[in-house]
């Protein structure tokens, strides 16, 4: 499981952040953050995510 949450945070944060925690705040800034620029979504995945 913790290998797969790796795998979507690096490939399509928003899906994993949406995962974890359903629609909401978080995954909003996470779909604005992979927007605007692929790296600050992943990041924002990867501390969501922790």
């Amino acid at each position: 499981m913790i290998m797969l949450t790796i795998i979507l945070n690096i490939l399509l944060p928003p899906l994993s952040v949406y995962l974890k925690h359903g629609l909401g705040e978080t995954f909003l800034i996470s779909l604005i953050l992979t927007l605007i620029g692929w790296l600050p979504g992943v990041i924002h995945a990867f501390i969501v995510n922790r």
